[in-house]
């Protein structure tokens, strides 16, 4: 009988390891399945992730070309405006010079016509001794008349 007790409790205790072996098992394939379905999805993520950087890198890549377009487009309107004060100084500088021979021009067929008119006073002097009827322009009586220009430009 106590052969058969001990059997009976041997086998209660086996039962009952049993029975927490199952809840055990059942434990860990459920920690299993989570696992893995927690690795599934962190796969994903990484599969995401992945992709992200890449288009990340890829941005940086347009971002970085973009700034080296930007950077040349800025030096050369920098150049052109450089240019364009340049030109303009070159312009003044030539219209300066070009009224200044105006000027010139106008004096110098001012003083043309003063001798012109002196040669012709001359002539009609040395023609007819007594009444002339044309006088020696002055050479300021031109330049007011014309405005200081010659009327060719």
């Amino acid at each position: 009988e106590t052969e058969v007790e001990q059997l009976q409790r041997l086998l209660a205790g086996m039962e009952k390891d049993h029975r927490d072996l199952l809840a055990r098992m059942e434990s860990g394939q459920a920690e299993l399945e989570r696992l893995r379905k927690a690795e599934g999805e962190r796969a994903a993520q990484q599969e995401r992730s992945s992709q992200l950087e890449k288009e990340v890198a890829g941005l940086r890549e347009k971002i970085h070309h973009l700034d080296d377009m930007l950077k040349s487009q800025q030096r050369k309107v920098r150049q052109m405006i450089e240019q364009l004060q340049n030109s303009k100084s070159v312009i003044q500088a030539k219209d300066a010079a070009i009224q200044e021979l105006k000027e010139r021009v106008s004096y110098l067929e001012a003083e043309n016509l003063e001798m012109h008119d002196r040669i012709e006073h001359l002539i009609e002097k040395q023609v007819s001794r007594g009444g002339s009827s044309t006088r020696a322009r002055s050479k300021s009586e031109y330049v007011s008349r014309c405005g200081g220009n010659s009327g060719i430009w």
